[in-house]
């Protein structure tokens, strides 16, 4: 079967991609740049160059395909030009349904956020929750507004699926700076991490694997127009690095730090920005992400498509030797 997908160079459209190849199909990548270090590669995979905000090429890798994956989405918390979130996040979607639903694709999954859902208060949310904050960063409200546009292909016709990771970690490739990986990495070589205060705040992670799984088993137990939490653990942000000290025998330092001292360095950061043009790494319209707890289940994906969770320390364990074998070959 020829299936498209988008994202290819990102961290879950890569090993997605590749999954779908060792399965015997002909997998359509559309990528910005085939020289990139991230592309896939297999004898099953065809590479198309273009973008998922050019129709054009678009119609041209999805021609013939059955099947679409689209991870693609610019995930950050800021952009110099914030616009641009809603093109590639809101257009760039609209291409690829509007294209699908032309070429007669028969199935599509969309990688929406766990971040689209909020913050939870004393219960893990579920996908029918409503969100109790209104939207605080340009990625989480473009991806909100692609959702809905999902929803309105289902409705002319295109069968649908949207999966909603929460924080995924795991071996895969290094392509964000601000991965939770690159924690993981940096915790386990010696370097401080900083937490927020207080640090029995709750989050949701979720191993790659999983997460890779969890889309094919929605493309293919999926029903049309429903959305699945591909989620993993909840557990407090002290409990996690906690897990990772003791599996790594790392003698790192966790540090909580208190809301208003990042927000001194967020405002420092974008004073540093307007002086150089260098992107801040928090934003003040950031903090909010992590001084929350987020916290989500998973049942429904467990019921209807077959999602399995790895067990929190087993997929840690596995990121470790992953990431100290990858630090060795360097």
């Amino acid at each position: 079967m020829k299936i498209l997908v988008t994202g290819a160079t990102g961290y879950i459209g890569n090993k997605l991609a590749l999954a779908l190849a060792d399965k015997g199909n002909t997998v359509h990548v559309l990528v910005r740049n085939p020289d990139s270090p991230y592309l896939p590669k297999h004898q099953n995979i065809r590479v198309f160059t273009g973008d998922i905000t050019a129709r054009e090429t678009v119609d041209k890798a999805i021609q013939d395909c059955k099947q679409v994956y689209h991870t693609a989405a610019l995930v950050k918390l800021f952009d110099k030009n914030p616009d641009m979130f809603y093109k590639v996040n809101v257009e760039g979607t609209r291409n690829i349904l509007a294209a699908a639903l032309e070429a007669g694709v028969k199935k599509l999954v969309f990688t929406s956020s766990c971040g689209v859902m909020g913050a939870s208060l004393k219960e893990p949310r579920t996908e029918n929750d409503p969100r109790i904050h209104a939207f605080e960063n340009e990625y989480e409200f473009t991806k909100f507004l692609a959702e809905n546009l999902v929803k309105e292909y289902v409705q002319k016709g295109l069968f649908s699926v949207i999966v909603s990771p929460s924080k995924v970690f795991g071996p895969g490739i290094n392509s964000h700076a601000g991965s939770l990986n690159r924690i993981i990495q940096n915790f386990i070589k010696g370097k401080w991490v900083f937490i927020p205060k207080p640090g029995t705040l709750k989050h949701n992670y979720c191993f790659i694997d999983d997460v890779v799984e969890g889309h094919i088993l929605a493309m293919e137990n999926g029903i049309g127009g429903e959305k699945y939490i591909l989620g993993g653990e909840n557990i407090s942000f002290a409990g996690f690095f906690e897990t990772i000290r003791s599996l790594s025998k790392t003698r790192s330092l966790m540090v909580e730090v208190p809301s208003l001292f990042v927000h001194i360095w967020a405002t420092a950061e974008w004073l540093r920005f307007k002086l150089t043009g260098t992107e801040p790494v928090i934003t003040n319209k950031g903090i909010q992400l992590f001084f929350c707890n987020k916290t989500f289940k998973s049942e429904k994906a467990i019921r209807q498509l077959g999602y399995h969770l790895t067990p929190l320390r087993v997929g840690l364990e596995k990121t470790i030797q992953f990431l100290k074998k990858q630090d060795h070959e360097k």
